[in-house]
């Protein structure tokens, strides 16, 4: 089982920034989905920036969601600059 979302922030530009329970950092890019069924509620930016995290994934108030392994497996990982 991959890991779970534990905190989300909508960034602009329709990405979410993750944190999964492993301590990882991600960003995952909603936009592919944007023109996909149920998904297509999620252009309204209004909708959008009311993600949360429930259950390991994210969820909005419409009941939509996403499998927590495709937000895993569909984002980059975020690389800190430490210098």
């Amino acid at each position: 089982m991959n890991p779970r979302v534990t905190k989300v922030k909508p960034l602009p530009d329709f990405m979410l920034e993750l944190w999964f329970t492993n301590e990882e950092h991600r960003i995952f890019d909603v936009k592919p989905y944007l023109s996909i069924g149920i998904f297509q509620e999620l252009q309204d930016k209004n909708l959008f920036v009311q993600a949360k995290p429930f259950n390991g994934t994210v969820v909005w108030p419409n009941e939509l969601d996403f499998d927590p392994d495709r937000l895993y497996l569909d984002s980059q990982h975020v690389a800190y600059n430490t210098h």
